[in-house]
């Protein structure tokens, strides 16, 4: 991921050769939670992706005191087709130094280049 400051939006590089990217807006839901909407999904040459093949991502997270746990919700929908995916849930987070735990090379980009 990367920030374009042009469009201001966080771009998303998808699969594995990251030829796919799509447009994430970011914002924040009147009970705090972080909010992320996909937007346009483009090819690596510059092409939008046709709605009829691509989905709109919702994501809705936040902290529950409660629990002590952060949850998430997920749908991911389809212009024409509806429903695609979905699911909830919730996790913990354990923060480690860089310097203790590097990224390891299995998880890391490709391509690592500025675009937007």
């Amino acid at each position: 991921m990367v920030w374009s400051a042009r469009r201001g939006v966080l771009v998303d590089y998808l699969g594995t050769h990251q030829h796919l990217s799509v447009d994430l807006h970011l914002g924040v839901d009147p009970t705090g939670a972080l909010t992320i909407r996909s937007g346009s999904y483009r090819w690596r040459s510059g092409l939008r992706c046709p709605s009829l093949i691509t989905g709109e991502a919702r994501l809705r997270e936040w902290y529950d005191d409660r629990a002590g746990r952060f949850r998430i919700e997920v749908t991911v929908a389809n212009r024409q087709f509806g429903p695609l995916f979905g699911y909830s849930g919730s996790f913990t987070v354990r923060y480690l130094r860089p310097d203790c735990a590097p990224v390891p090379a299995a998880v890391y980009p490709v391509r690592e280049n500025l675009r937007d």
